[in-house]
């Protein structure tokens, strides 16, 4: 999800050996050229912070943090609000039905 001034991402690796600082390093780099060129502008920090999460942690729980993002920055009153919440593997409606039913504290009717 971008925010204004940071992206949240949460990746599935598609095998043991998926490399994440690999796959972090290109996407910036595609991302950073392509602004760059259009813009003129820099867009990324030098690093990123990440977080490995493990068998046994909660997924639904990240999905409901990134997706609280823009109402603790006040961008939105709920999740479903901001433009930019999405996901590549599931459509924005099922993304909002996973978080309905396993978070519904988060996204009132």
């Amino acid at each position: 999800m971008f925010m204004p001034d940071h992206l949240h991402m949460l990746v599935h690796g598609l095998s043991e050996t998926a490399d994440l600082r690999a796959f972090a390093s290109r996407a910036k780099q595609f991302s950073a050229y392509e602004y760059s060129r259009a813009r003129g502008q820099r867009l990324w920090q030098p690093s990123y912070y990440d977080h490995l999460v493990r068998e046994g942690e909660d997924v639904l729980g990240f999905m409901a943090y990134i997706a609280m993002n823009p109402v603790v920055a006040g961008l939105a009153k709920r999740p479903e609000d901001y433009a930019l919440l999405g996901s590549l593997t599931l459509g924005r409606e099922e993304m909002l039905r996973v978080l309905r039913e396993f978070a519904p504290l988060l996204l009132l009717p």
